[in-house]
């Protein structure tokens, strides 16, 4: 089956509806079998367009998730999981909507939300940290995600790492982490995207103001 078409079911199911499709659905869409689909779903996880759990279900068509890892997406009519604070950032720039983005600090639980749209940051003084750097992302995409929130500030994060006990990762205010979100995903939804070489993620990165051995260069 052509892989193209699969990504943007896949893709377009997640922008209108929130959710991902079943087997199910894309078997009866493409008139294929299950088996056909799921080999279909594998290769496309095999280049990093999906992660799919130990069932073969798709988890995660970033920055759409299928599970929730710390963030809700509230649109006019659609809410999504935010499967990371990038991701959470990245679906009104991606969506050309404005939307509620809303989370908990995981240091202290306090709740957050910002109206977040695609033309400018939102206002606060929390900060992301992102735990995994950049070059061990995909060795366990979940944890990854689920690892990258935002905390009302830098004492919380400190709090934070002394309970779990994990290194300092990246800390970055909420203008760089919509910058970093802003055109990351551009022409995901559109036919014939192409993931960016490492070379092109780098200078996406720097230019964004992202540099350093956290981020690869």
């Amino acid at each position: 089956m052509d892989l193209e078409d699969l990504r943007l079911a896949v893709y377009r199911a997640f922008a209108d509806t929130g959710r991902p499709p079943t087997t199910e659905d894309l078997t009866e869409r493409f008139g294929q079998s299950p088996e056909t689909v799921q080999l279909g779903l594998r290769r496309l996880a095999d280049t990093r367009h999906l992660a799919l759990g130990a069932d073969g279900r798709i988890l995660m068509a970033h920055p759409f998730s299928a599970i929730p890892l710390g963030f809700a997406v509230m649109g006019a009519r659609t809410l999504w999981w935010g499967g990371c604070a990038w991701d959470a950032f990245a679906l009104p720039n991606l969506l050309s909507t404005e939307v509620l983005v809303s989370t908990r600090c995981p240091a202290c639980s306090r709740a957050h939300a910002w109206n977040v749209g695609d033309q400018e940051p939102p206002e606060g003084d929390q900060v992301a940290h992102f735990l995994v750097p950049a070059a061990r992302m995909w060795d366990d995409v979940v944890r990854t995600c689920g690892n990258q929130r935002i905390f009302c500030g830098p004492e919380c994060v400190d709090r934070w790492l002394a309970t779990t006990g994990d290194p300092r990762g990246y800390v970055m205010d909420l203008a760089t982490l919509w910058r970093l979100a802003q055109h990351w995903y551009d022409g995901r939804l559109d036919r014939g995207y192409v993931r960016r070489e490492p070379a092109e993620a780098a200078e996406y990165l720097s230019g964004v103001g992202l540099s350093g051995p956290f981020w690869g260069h």
